[in-house]
């Protein structure tokens, strides 16, 4: 009896997925992610919502922990913001608005100098958006950023000041969602 117990618990452990996943309004966010051979780990998730409706799930991975707000913008770890889509709502251009907004105020300043990267980087949410699409983009320090949809590397855009005003959009001071950064953070 013993065997057969033991036997069981061992099958019964191979059902259980390797990584663990949160659930946000019906996405899956995963414990742990891997890009380009590199493992990050989730800070944090939440929802972004407006007019009390959700709009997607956004979570934030790094090859750190205890990554606060200066360390996701300033910091030399290689880091990565998740967007899952969860409504129908979003399309392509509102997308793009509301990316263009942010810039405006996380750029600051440095926004008309960015705009070329900031154009060449926004024409990765040009095609169709919809519910269940997956957008990741992963910030590498001394580099620039790698824009995902859907698994697949859209674009690369290089440069430190760059990648500091994308990840300023969810992250910094004035960011597109208050409640949406403190999760992300892990608060």
């Amino acid at each position: 009896m013993k065997k057969l117990t033991l036997a069981a618990a061992l099958a019964a452990s191979l059902l259980i997925p390797a990584q663990a996943a949160t659930e946000i309004a019906g996405v899956a966010v995963d414990d742990t992610i891997e890009l380009q051979g590199k493992p990050l780990a989730l800070s944090g998730a939440g929802i972004r919502s407006k007019f009390f409706m959700d709009l997607y799930v956004g979570s934030l991975y790094s090859s750190e922990s205890g990554l606060d707000q200066q360390l996701a913008l300033e910091g030399n770890q290689t880091s990565a913001i998740r967007l899952n889509i969860v409504s129908g709502l979003i399309t392509s251009d509102k997308m793009i608005d509301s990316i263009e907004e942010g810039f405006q105020s996380s750029a600051g300043d440095s926004y008309d100098q960015l705009k070329p990267k900031i154009d060449a980087f926004i024409a990765v949410f040009s095609s169709q958006i919809v519910e269940g699409d997956q957008f990741t983009l992963l910030s590498l320090p001394g580099v620039g950023v790698e824009a995902y949809k859907n698994g697949q590397l859209l674009t690369l855009i290089e440069g430190d000041e760059f990648r500091q005003a994308l990840l300023g959009i969810w992250l910094g001071d004035d960011p597109a969602d208050d409640d949406l950064k403190d999760a992300m953070l892990g608060g």
